[in-house]
C-alpha cells in the first residue's frame, strides 16, 4: 500500500467517525474560530448509518455544547416520565423500588432518543458552522510524519480485489492531513487499536472490558404504549451463564426500543448471546408488550464496560482518541454518549489552545487531564467497582455492594478503593470441556426470529469483491483451535452469523466467514479465545443502514 501515490488536502483538525464524540469535537472547534479547516469522515452511507445506542441520553453533554439545542429542533421529543426496575424470574419479576438508588440512578430530566437521529442533527449544526462532514469515506491507514506522530489518515479508497491488490475500477483515496488528528471511531476501532498498540497506550491500565449490545425497534398496539416509559431489567434468561440485562423504553410514534446486553465475560463457550436475546422477549411481561406488534429495525454493536480504570492514555504525537475508543460508559446508568460528547469538546478546546499556541502535532495533554479530573472523570469514578463486583461475585453482590459503594462515591469516598478487572474478555472463556451445552429454543417467527432473517433488518451491505474485512492472523486456528477447545464461539457469539464451521460428509470441518453479513459489533475482535480475528474497516458506505437506532 505504501507504494500508491495520493493526494494530500491540509487541514487543521482531521476528525475520523461522525458520531457524538466527533461531531461534538468538530462542532466546538469552530464555535471557538470559525476560521478553523475542520473535515469529519464517516465510514457509514450516511451520518447515523452505523450510529446504534440504547438510548436514554443525559442531555448534559448538549447543554455544554449547544444551550439553545430546543430552539434549534434537537430531536429529544420523549422526556423520561416513569422509571422501573426488575429482577426477572423465568415465570415472573419483582420490582426493585426507586428509592434505594443513588441519585445518579434517576432518569428523570432525560430523553429517550435516537441517537442515529440525534447524529444526524449534530452534522447539520456541523456544516451550518462550515465543517466539511464526508460519509461514505472509511479511513484505512494512518498517516505518519518522520518524527513518528500521527499526520492524518487515507480515506476514500475503493475497489481492491478480494486478494487486497488494486482491482480495474480502483481509486487510492485521499490523504487528509491534520495537525491534529482526532479518532471517533467508537468500539475497537481498526485506526484506534494501532494507534494504542504502537504507543503502548494501555500500559498499567486495568484491561478494557466490554458488553454485546443488541437492539430492535418494535410498532406496538397503541394501547399497550405508554411514552416516556423506562424499564430496565436483570436476572432471567442469563442467570448465572453471564451478567447482563435488558432494556425496554417507549419512545412516539407506537415505538418501542428492545434491547438485550450480554457482558462478554462469560466462561461457557456455548453461551449464545443473540438467542438470549430472543429467549427474552418470551418473558410473559415482554411478550404482552409486543403481541401483536412488529419489529421493524434491529442491529448491535459492543459496549465497553471497563469504564474509570481502564481508560488508556488517550493522547500520543498529533492523535487524541475520544469517547467509546477510551471508553466512557457509566455501566449502571448505561449511559456513555454524554460523555462521549464531553470528550469531543474537550479535544477541541486543547487542539485550539495548542494551534493558537504555534503548536502541533504534540500531545494534547489537557485533553486527557480534563477528560481524567473534570465531568467525564468524576462520573465514572463514582460507579467504578460495580462491574468488577458484577465480574467476581455475581448479580446479587453487585445490587448490594455496588449500590453501597455508589452511595458512599457520591459523599465522596469508597470503602473498597478502586477494584480490579483481571482478565480480559477473550482469556474469561473456558474450554468447551468444562461445560454443558445450553439448548436454546427455536425462535417462533413472531416474537423470536433467527439471526439471518433479523440482519436483513439491519439493512447491511458489503460490497462482495472487495478483501474480506474479517482478517485472521492464522488461517488454521478457528478449525485446528478453537473448535476442539471452545467449539469455536464465533459461531455463537456473532450476533450476525457472520462464522460458520460448515461439515460436509468425507471432509474436514471448514471455518466459512460471510463477512457480507456482518454489522460492525466488533464483538469477534473482542471475544474470540485465541484473538486470532483483527477487525478492520471495509470500504466506505458499506455495512449496516440504521434509520433510527
Amino acid at each position: 500500500m505504501s507504494e500508491v501515490t495520493r493526494e494530500a488536502m491540509e487541514y487543521d483538525v482531521v476528525i475520523v467517525g461522525a458520531g457524538p464524540a466527533g461531531l461534538s469535537a468538530a462542532i466546538r472547534l469552530k464555535q471557538l474560530d470559525p476560521e478553523r479547516e475542520v473535515v469529519v469522515l464517516e465510514k457509514g452511507s450516511e451520518v447515523g448509518a452505523h450510529i446504534l445506542s440504547g438510548a436514554v441520553l443525559d442531555p448534559c453533554g448538549l447543554d455544554a455544547l449547544i444551550p439553545d439545542w430546543k430552539e434549534k429542533g434537537a430531536p429529544l421529543n420523549v422526556p423520561v416520565r416513569k422509571d422501573n426496575f426488575y429482577l426477572m424470574g423465568e415465570a415472573g419479576k419483582l420490582r426493585v423500588p426507586n428509592w434505594p438508588m443513588p441519585p445518579l440512578m434517576n432518569n428523570h430530566g432525560n430523553y429517550i432518543v435516537s441517537m442515529g437521529n440525534v447524529c444526524r442533527w449534530m452534522a447539520e449544526q456541523a456544516e451550518d458552522l462550515g465543517v466539511e462532514v464526508f460519509p461514505g469515506m472509511a479511513c484505512s491507514e494512518l498517516v505518519y510524519g518522520e518524527d513518528g506522530e500521527v499526520k492524518g489518515v487515507v480515506a476514500g479508497e475503493f475497489g481492491r480485489n478480494p486478494d487486497g491488490t488494486p482491482g480495474p475500477s480502483y481509486e487510492p483515496g485521499m490523504e487528509l492531513h491534520g495537525k491534529y488528528v482526532f479518532l471517533g471511531e467508537g468500539i475497537r476501532g481498526s485506526l484506534t487499536k494501532e494507534v494504542m498498540a504502537r504507543y503502548d497506550l494501555s500500559e498499567g491500565k486495568e484491561p478494557q472490558k466490554f458488553g454485546l449490545g443488541m437492539k430492535e425497534i418494535w410498532e406496538v398496539d397503541p394501547d399497550k404504549h405508554n411514552e416516556g416509559e423506562v424499564t430496565h431489567t436483570m436476572g432471567w434468561p442469563l442467570g448465572s451463564n453471564a451478567g447482563g440485562g435488558s432494556f425496554i423504553y417507549h419512545l412516539e410514534n407506537n415505538q418501542v426500543y428492545v434491547g438485550f446486553v450480554v457482558h462478554l465475560n462469560y466462561t461457557n463457550p456455548y453461551v449464545y448471546p443473540y438467542m438470549e436475546f430472543q429467549r427474552f422477549k418470551h418473558h410473559p411481561m415482554v411478550a404482552e408488550l409486543l403481541e401483536g406488534g412488529k419489529r421493524i429495525a434491529y442491529g448491535a454493536r459492543a459496549i465497553s464496560e471497563g469504564g474509570y480504570q481502564s481508560m488508556p492514555k488517550m493522547v500520543a504525537p498529533g492523535v487524541a482518541i475520544l469517547g467509546c475508543g477510551v471508553g466512557m460508559v457509566n455501566v449502571p446508568r448505561i449511559k456513555g454518549n454524554h460523555n462521549a460528547m464531553l470528550s469531543g469538546k474537550a479535544a477541541a478546546e486543547a487542539a485550539h489552545a495548542a494551534i493558537e499556541a504555534g503548536r502541533g502535532s504534540d500531545e494534547l495533554a489537557d485533553y486527557e487531564t480534563e477528560v481524567r479530573e473534570g465531568a467525564i472523570g468524576k462520573d465514572l469514578k463514582k460507579v467504578r467497582n460495580v462491574k468488577p463486583l458484577w465480574s467476581k461475585y455475581g448479580l446479587g453482590a453487585s445490587l448490594a455492594l455496588g449500590g453501597l459503594d455508589m452511595w458512599t462515591n457520591t459523599l465522596g469516598f469508597s470503602l473498597l478503593g478502586t477494584l480490579k478487572h483481571g482478565k480480559t474478555d477473550a482469556d474469561a472463556t473456558e474450554p468447551a470441556e468444562k461445560h454443558v451445552k445450553i439448548d436454546y429454543p427455536r425462535p417462533d417467527g413472531k416474537l423470536s426470529f433467527d439471526r439471518l432473517t433479523n440482519v436483513s433488518y439491519s439493512m447491511t451491505n458489503h460490497e462482495e469483491s472487495q478483501p474480506c474485512h474479517l482478517q485472521l492472523k492464522d488461517d488454521s486456528v478457528p478449525i485446528s483451535v478453537n473448535l476442539p477447545a471452545y467449539d469455536e464461539p464465533a459461531q455463537r457469539y456473532c450476533p450476525a452469523g457472520v462464522y460458520e464451521v460448515v461439515r460436509e460428509e468425507g471432509q474436514e470441518p471448514k471455518f466459512v466467514i460471510n463477512f457480507q453479513n456482518c454489522v460492525h459489533c466488533k464483538t469477534c475482535d473482542i471475544k474470540d479465545p485465541s484473538q486470532n480475528i483483527n477487525w478492520v474497516t471495509p470500504q466506505g458506505g458499506d455495512g449496516p443502514n440504521y434509520p433510527n437506532m
